[in-house]
């Protein structure tokens, strides 16, 4: 789609606004996403465990999304009960784990029962599983430290690193776009700003 060797490119256009307007979901890609892609694997009492760092920041952004009314996605190709914790204490609309990686169906699927196009869709990945559902959707975005594969295959480069705020650079970026960032600062200030009884 792009080369992209500017951080910012079609949010920055005159068409951002009405990009950004359009997009009713965001997907969310994992591991090297919400994830820095670092898996700590190990064994407690026979059992694996795996652990994951997310980042705390994100999680706001997600929220604030969600505020604006736009649906959020999960889909991962790997299956994590740290995921599934994420995403519930996220509240997240829709979670998919396929250990396949079929991350361009699963959205599909969402899409279809949602009632959304997939040009009102916006996905954040960083490799190859996301590729096939960045050259599908409206809004194709990747973290800073993305594949080539990836990057080739977006319309937006965000500055910030998987794991490190990028879903939340992201949300920002978005609602400026729309002219909601603003307005939903303040609420949530607001909002954590009174005394609750």
């Amino acid at each position: 789609m792009s080369d992209l060797p500017l951080w910012r490119s079609i949010l920055d256009t005159s068409e951002g606004p009405a990009l950004a307007a359009s997009i009713r979901l965001v997907g969310l890609d994992v591991d090297g996403v919400l994830t820095d892609g670092g898996i700590y694997l190990g064994d407690a009492g026979g059992s694996r465990v795996e652990l994951k760092r997310y980042e705390i920041q994100d999680g706001l952004g997600i929220k604030m999304l969600q505020k604006a009314g736009i649906l959020v996605a999960i889909i991962t190709g790997r299956v994590s009960e740290s995921v599934a914790l994420r995403g519930r204490e996220l509240g997240v609309d829709d979670l998919v784990q396929d250990e396949h990686a079929r991350k361009l169906p699963a959205l599909r699927s969402i899409a279809e029962r949602r009632g959304i196009g997939m040009h009102e869709i916006a996905f954040i990945g960083d490799d190859l599983p996301d590729v096939g559902v960045l050259r599908e959707v409206g809004l194709a975005v990747v973290v800073d430290n993305a594949s080539r594969d990836a990057i080739e295959s977006a319309h937006y480069r965000l500055e910030r690193k998987g794991g490190d705020g990028a879903i939340r650079e992201f949300a920002e970026v978005l609602l400026r776009a729309r002219g909601e960032w603003e307005p939903l600062t303040e609420w949530y200030v607001r909002s954590r700003s009174e005394v609750v009884a």
